[in-house]
């Protein structure tokens, strides 16, 4: 299936005050444009066709790709990725409804009983890839050769067989596909419903999860020590559970990355986001060597600055002194995004402003509503979906602006078909991170307050110490605790340890961690959904610095070069795609040139307080 949903990190942000964004009428989407409901017979009308497709395409093709013409095997792919688009459609539904409110039983039961019945009708077509993996390359070539038809396939083909040396035999391919279900999914639904329903007391209050963690960066102190105690509870009170979530999820991994012939756990990930290992090594080789420039460094001046000797975990996200604290209305917010958006790409303004004019978005705030932000691209033949959790303030907007920068880019990607929209994860952050950047050079160009531009300057300098320096440090984190499953089962204090460890080293001498934080690894979402995915966003977030470097420079036709970027969907690599600008990412000293803006926004701070 390609089939991906991006979560971002949960952010910590602050909650609502009386009168502030809660107050107010936030969007929820409409998901009607997928299905009317769990039970419109659209969708089970759908699922029957699929199945009936899907019989009847591995009854045609099975076991005769190797001797089709090119011509027939394009017209098998073509098939193919009709009826996975059609399950595309009814599964992306399935997640955007749990996603909604996982704390309802009937989403759940129904989200389960759609994996389950997606997964038994594309087992019928999983014989497809398998037989195309087998081909020789000779084979492969001269069927390319003689088909312009296949040649379009030509993109997807290429990264299909990348897994090929860690293809299996097509009984355990077929094995694994379907007991998905009953496995990491299975898992991660578990993971989902646990966060969804737990309860948060702070100062005796019970607030969901989200809410929690947006109270660590009120303003007053008091608040953020009491959040940050009642988040140490309940995930306390629960660490034995996460703790065999991993343990198990681990465990899992390792073996199938054994069966497959992976040289270590974080190359699956790799070839998944079509990089190379040396070029991740690059990155976080690069981030870890700045730890002392920039996150060392800032924190140190950060609790000066707020008058403390030391910091505490809690006050890592915690507002300056001085720092503008105003809720943002919902309306200014979509107006702030689409005016930056506009002043770069008229175009991507256009194409933007379709979220808000139609109900493409879910900004509500609710219980057992999914934490934190993502953007779900659904299908071509419908639209992308956001999911935001809006709480009115400069964080916030920013978060607006990454999932809408999304958004374009699957709508853009959209051109190339379901099998080829996609894009890996480490190029899925581009427009995403370039969004972000758009709107908060705008914000801070239009501000002439001193105080309230130091603001958003420290605003956007922690927001990418938490893209860069906190992804790679989870990063490391997960590669310790893998790395370490293979010799047992880790005890959920050992997990606690490895945490403190990369925080520390990662944060700094500012902090002093008290030992009630060694259980946060347990909300992190994406150790449980897509192990190693976290390195992707400071992927990204360098990338977009050195392109947007290149765009500030007034590098020619950039924005006619950068949509064309994004139209390409995953048909072309990373390489490829940043030649035009004159960027390649598998040069060491392309990292320390996006790491240098973040240096450079610093040096700037320092020279204002």
């Amino acid at each position: 299936m390609t089939i991906s949903t991006d979560f971002r990190p949960v952010p910590l942000r602050d909650t609502a005050r009386p009168g502030g964004a809660a107050a107010e009428a936030l969007p929820a989407w409409d998901l009607s444009d997928l299905y009317a409901s769990p039970e419109d017979p659209r969708l089970a009308a759908d699922l029957d066709a699929a199945e009936s497709e899907a019989k009847a395409f591995q009854a045609a093709h099975a076991g005769k790709v190797g001797t089709m013409p090119g011509d027939a095997l394009a017209a098998a792919i073509a098939t193919y990725e009709t009826i996975e688009e059609r399950l595309g459609r009814a599964m992306s539904y399935a997640q955007l409804v749990f996603s909604a409110d996982a704390q309802d039983a009937a989403n759940g039961r129904f989200y389960q009983t759609l994996q389950e019945r997606v997964t038994t009708i594309s087992s019928h077509l999983l014989f497809l890839t398998l037989e195309i993996n087998r081909l020789e390359e000779k084979t492969l070539e001269q069927k390319l050769a003689a088909s312009a038809a296949l040649r379009r396939w030509q993109p997807w083909l290429r990264d299909l067989r990348v897994f090929r040396p860690h293809q299996l035999s097509d009984e355990l391919e077929k094995l694994l596909h379907e007991k998905e279900v009953t496995g990491r999914a299975a898992w991660n639904r578990l993971f989902d419903e646990t966060v969804a329903g737990m309860r948060v007391t702070v100062s005796g209050e019970e607030l969901t999860v989200s809410s929690a963690l947006n109270k660590l960066s009120d303003r007053d102190r008091d608040v953020r020590a009491a959040a940050a105690a009642g988040v140490s509870e309940a995930f306390g009170e629960k660490v034995r559970l996460f703790s065999l979530i991993t343990n198990v999820l681990a465990k899992d991994k390792e073996i199938i990355d054994g069966w497959r012939h992976y040289p270590r756990p974080t190359s699956a990930r790799n070839r998944a986001n079509m990089v190379e290992d040396e070029v991740v090594d690059a990155l976080v080789t690069a981030v870890t060597e700045s730890f002392p420039r920039l996150s060392h460094r800032y924190y140190g001046m950060k609790a000066k600055w707020l008058g403390l000797e030391k910091l505490k975990h809690w006050d890592r996200n915690a507002p300056l002194p001085d720092q503008d604290d105003r809720v943002i209305p919902w309306p200014d917010a979509t107006k702030r995004v689409l005016d930056s958006y506009a002043a770069f790409s008229p175009d991507l303004a256009s194409l933007g402003r379709r979220f808000f004019d139609r109900p493409w978005v879910d900004a509500a705030l609710r219980p057992g509503k999914a934490s934190g932000a993502f953007a779900h691209p659904t299908v071509p033949s419908a639209h992308p979906y956001l999911l935001v959790n809006y709480h009115g303030k400069t964080r916030d907007v920013m978060t607006l602006a990454h999932e809408l920068g999304h958004g374009v880019h699957q709508i853009l990607a959209g051109e190339q078909g379901y099998l080829m929209s996609s894009t890996p994860l480490t190029l899925a952050e581009t427009a995403s991170v370039f969004g972000e950047m758009l709107t908060f050079r705008a914000l801070l160009d239009a501000e002439t307050d001193p105080r309230r531009r130091r603001g958003l300057l420290a605003s956007k300098v922690e927001d990418m110490l938490n893209t860069v320096v906190r992804q790679i440090a989870f990063y490391r984190f997960e590669a310790l605790l893998h790395d370490e499953r293979k010799k047992g089962e880790i005890a959920h204090e050992r997990i606690g340890e490895l945490w403190m460890q990369v925080q520390t080293e990662s944060l700094g001498p500012a902090f002093d961690f008290t030992p009630d934080y060694s259980v946060y690894w347990a909300y992190i979402p994406h150790f449980v959904h897509t192990p190693f995915y976290v390195y992707a966003y400071a992927f990204g977030d360098c990338l977009v610095n050195a392109l947007y470097g290149v765009f500030r420079e007034g590098h020619p036709g950039f924005q006619q070069k950068y949509l064309e970027m994004l139209k390409a969907g995953g048909t072309k690599r990373h390489k490829e795609l940043l030649a035009p600008f004159g960027l390649d990412a598998s040069d060491p000293a392309f990292w320390h040139k996006g790491l240098d803006v973040i240096a450079g926004f610093i040096d700037e701070l320092d020279r204002a307080a």
